[in-house]
Parts: C-alpha cells; structure tokens; sequence
C-alpha cells in the first residue's frame, strides 16, 4: 500500500499538517535573524543622538559623529552578516588642536544569538575636558545568528 498523496488537494492527515507546523517553527528563527546591527544611543547636554552600525570589513573609513560640539562618538563593528569579528567603541573630547582619546571599549566574540536588541554595554558615563563635562552612552546589539 502506497502512503504517499496522489492527489495534491486531498486534506493532509493531522500527523502530517503537525510535522509541518513544527518544521516551520523550527525553521522560522533561523529566517527571521537580520544582518547584525549595533545601535548607540549617546546624550550630551540634554540632547540624545542614535548613532547604528553595520558590519564592515575595514574599520578606518567609519566616521566619528560629532556629539554637541565637545565629544566625538565612534562605533565600529568588523565582520559580515554571518559573524561579527569584533566591536570597537571610542569616544574623544573635542579639544581644539585635535580629538583626545576618553574612552576605547572592546567587544569580542561569543556575541548572544539575537534578533531583538540586547544591551551590550550598560550604560557608561564619561568625564572629560577642564571641567569634566559628562558624556552618556549605551549600545544594543541585535542580529547575530548563532
């Protein structure tokens, strides 16, 4: 005797639709994980700035972002959308002859398998310059596949 379905429309057996729902759940994580995405939220005076970064496979192009005229915020992820290498954070005070160095914060693998964010590096206050003017910072990351 034949187990196998001859006819296409004919309903599935209830064993059968089960093993496909299952198949899927198992399946769906593994499609629903994006790229890796690192997302900074940096505060100075008052004022909240969102800097994301995405994989990248040279970290010397990436731009520092200017935070209120007095600090400078740098997030640098190395890798691609399968394995992230490492996350490099910097942050600099804005002095006049050329950005000082406050801060640089490594980040290596094992990173959490994740598609929704997950603080990576608490929140971080930072004192700097004649009169320690205060610099805020937290990243999440999400995206990682196991």
């Amino acid at each position: 005797m034949n187990h196998l379905r001859s006819n296409p429309r004919a309903p599935m057996s209830r064993t059968a639709r089960r093993a496909a729902l299952t198949l899927a759940a198992l399946l769906l994580p593994l499609t629903t994980v994006a790229a890796p995405l690192l997302r900074c939220q940096v505060a100075y005076a008052g004022t909240t700035h969102v800097i994301e970064a995405s994989p990248v496979s040279d970290p010397y192009p990436v731009a520092s972002v200017d935070i209120g005229g007095r600090f400078r915020f740098k997030a640098v992820m190395v890798g691609d959308a399968a394995h992230v290498e490492y996350i490099k954070l910097y942050a600099y005070l804005d002095a006049s002859r050329q950005p000082i160095l406050v801060q640089q914060a490594n980040y290596l693998p094992p990173f959490r398998a994740s598609a929704t964010p997950y603080l990576l590096t608490g929140e971080q206050h930072l004192y700097a310059g004649p009169v320690e003017r205060e610099l805020m910072y937290r990243c999440t990351l999400e995206g990682v596949a196991s």
